[in-house]
């Protein structure tokens, strides 16, 4: 199955054709495997294309600089991580917002655990390194407000927006104070934060 590509907005020209396509995901894979080896300070576009194997002008065609790659590279993650999500609970069907919230969670540490680049860039709030900005968590509370109003059957309103939008934010700083103490995350404040996050949504959606 062929992967999302990143938001138009994060590319100077998005793919058309397949073999595009595949070239920008071997450049989004090695910009990946370079922030974990490198970190973003040492990041650059040529590594980049010596590490995909592709020409130094195939990544300028789609990025303009470093930053412009880790930015796709979150929105690849945040497309990767509600495609995970989703055909999970898929899978597992109907059984409640506690455990599509937990399915949310346990998605989340995963990839945190696993996917390269991810522990710099994640959906995009990390970049440069050290930095906290707002707007992925809001974009990551919309996707999971419309993702969890369609399986649950409950209106995407205000309410549930605003329940989500916190839940996100109290997350976003709990795994990081949770990967902190512990390399592959500490169990004690991750149960924490799932007691947290429960109590906190059965507000709204109990």
């Amino acid at each position: 199955m062929m992967r999302p590509v990143p938001h138009a907005t994060s590319l100077r020209r998005a793919p058309v054709q397949r073999r595009s396509a595949e070239r920008l995901a071997r450049i989004l894979d090695a910009c990946a495997a370079l922030l974990d080896e490198a970190g973003y300070d040492d990041l650059s576009t040529r590594a980049v294309a010596e590490r995909a194997g592709v020409p130094i002008g195939s990544v300028y065609r789609f990025f303009g600089n470093k930053r412009q790659m880790a930015d796709a590279l979150a929105q690849r993650n945040l497309e990767r991580f509600t495609e995970r999500v989703t055909e999970r609970i898929a899978v597992t069907g109907d059984r409640g917002w506690r455990h599509a919230m937990d399915v949310v969670l346990d998605e989340y540490l995963d990839m945190k655990r696993t996917a390269p680049g991810f522990s710099l860039v994640d959906f995009g709030n990390q970049i440069p390194v050290g930095t906290r900005r707002t707007e992925p968590n809001h974009r990551v509370a919309d996707r999971l407000t419309d993702l969890l109003s369609g399986h649950l059957g409950h209106a995407a309103d205000d309410d549930l927006r605003r329940a989500v939008l916190v839940a996100v934010e109290t997350a976003d700083a709990l795994v990081h104070l949770a990967f902190r103490m512990a390399p592959e995350g500490d169990e004690k404040i991750i149960g924490e934060l799932r007691e947290m996050l429960r109590a906190h949504l059965a507000r709204t959606l109990d």
